[in-house]
């Protein structure tokens, strides 16, 4: 019988059921029972009831046998799609949990000289998510692979450092790595850790310096406008519009990098657009203005990720080129 962390079970000789939440060996686990307290029970005196372990319906469980899964570790898996390298037409790249940790995780790659975001979610304790498939004849455009994730668990766990990774992976570090065969795979596939010893204690508190309250101080406090009744809403804010001007976002931008400025747009525009897909706005208009193109560009790309929406340029009588304009169906 396979036990995961994070099964629900019942006591075979005795009333009662809880949650794995740890291994104590091969043949031993911690049970939660409902007072929060951690027993330990013989596998063997256990019958599964049902799993809340998938957190995300994209990503896959991994079939582990009790003995694998001492020794906690998070991959980036490349799987190329034929055993012999010069048949190889496709690569595929996975997030590969292998830790019993909760993770919450995006996935970058490199645009220029910035990163674009092409994935990002829950991922449950061993799981694996897809992330991207390739064409061997773009293998080169997607070098550099930029990982971020944040491990938690539902109940008293040691905290972790933050992952944040670049990879560079190109044909010749490929040709020199080792190909290993692993069962969740059809194809061997490489594999390239991001991280391990999660046993190991870390420090993971940091004080706040000056410079870091002088940045906070600079950047305006975003408000939402305060909610009125439904059928107000919508017959007064049918269309709403917001100026992504660094000088109107922030009282000072004098010292902020280019991307901390970006970075700073982003995220406004994206607790507007949020703001006016949960309160039923119909048009938003983006003034982001035309400079090099860049906003405009991260903008859209946002917008392809999400359904129900159609953006173009908006009017030109009105904004110039440096507006777009968003219908929300």
């Amino acid at each position: 019988m396979k036990l995961r962390i994070g099964d629900k079970v019942r006591f075979l000789n005795e009333v009662g059921e809880g949650t794995i939440t740890r291994f104590k060996d091969k043949e031993t686990v911690f049970v939660e029972m409902a007072d929060g307290f951690e027993i330990p029970y013989l596998c063997k005196h256990l019958v599964p009831i049902h799993t809340e372990l998938i957190l995300n319906p994209e990503v896959e469980n991994i079939e582990m046998e009790l003995e694998t899964i001492l020794s906690d570790s998070i991959y980036f898996i490349i799987e190329p799609d034929h055993e012999m390298p010069a048949l190889v037409s496709d690569y595929k790249f996975y997030l590969f949990n292998s830790s019993s940790y909760n993770v919450l995780f995006s996935y970058s790659v490199k645009d220029d000289e910035y990163f674009q975001t092409l994935k990002h979610g829950e991922l449950g304790a061993y799981q694996k998510v897809f992330l991207k498939q390739v064409k061997k004849n773009f293998f080169k455009e997607y070098a550099y692979h930029k990982i971020e994730c944040l491990f938690y668990k539902n109940m008293h766990y040691k905290s972790q450092i933050p992952l944040a990774e670049i990879l560079y992976i190109n044909d010749k570090i490929m040709s020199q790595s080792t190909l290993i065969q692993h069962n969740e795979f059809k194809f061997p596939v490489y594999a390239y850790i991001l991280k391990e010893n999660f046993l190991d204690k870390e420090v993971v508190e940091k004080t706040i310096t000056m410079e870091d309250l002088t940045r906070l101080k600079a950047i305006k406090e975003f408000k939402q406008p305060q909610k009125t009744s439904v059928a107000k809403q919508r017959i007064k804010d049918l269309t709403k519009e917001i100026d992504l001007h660094i000088e109107e976002l922030v009282d000072s931008h004098s010292g902020l990098t280019n991307h901390e400025i970006l970075s700073i747009q982003l995220e406004r525009f994206e607790k507007e657009l949020q703001y006016c897909l949960s309160n039923g706005i119909k048009k938003l208009i983006v003034i982001h203005g035309v400079g090099n193109g860049k906003l405009k560009q991260e903008i859209a790309a946002i917008l392809k990720t999400i359904d129900d929406i159609e953006y173009y340029d908006a009017s030109y009588k009105d904004y110039g080129y440096g507006a777009t304009e968003v219908r929300i169906y």
